[in-house]
């Protein structure tokens, strides 16, 4: 079982950063994917980035350029730097950890971004 928390989520203006964190403790297995996932209000979970325990990242198009994920170097930490943010990036942020068969998320951090 893998335990997730996530940190660094705030309010911030639009053009701001955050960089928000997340460390992954339990039963982690080498290969693994690390992402972050985001929901807003009245919306569906979205994929926003994730990273493998290789170090191959995934972004998807609205966060290309502006958002950087990255791992730590005991490959139990996930982080997302986000930069020139936006309104509509506005969410609750959730890490998440894929392995083998199991697929665990952490309770989420809260992003607001003012215009």
């Amino acid at each position: 079982q893998v335990h997730l928390v996530e940190s660094g989520g705030g309010l911030v203006q639009a053009g701001g950063s955050l960089r928000l964190s997340c460390v992954a403790s339990g039963s982690l297995f080498r290969d693994n994917v690390m992402g972050w996932y985001r929901q807003a209000p009245g919306k569906q979970r979205e994929l926003v980035a994730d990273i493998t325990s290789g170090g191959t990242t995934n972004y998807v198009d609205f966060v290309k350029g502006r958002f950087t994920i990255s791992r730590g170097n005991a490959g139990n930490t996930v982080y997302l730097q986000m930069n020139s943010l936006k309104p509509e990036d506005t969410a609750a942020y959730y890490c998440n950890v894929r392995q083998s068969v199991m697929n665990a998320w952490g309770k989420g951090t809260l992003v607001t971004v003012s215009s």
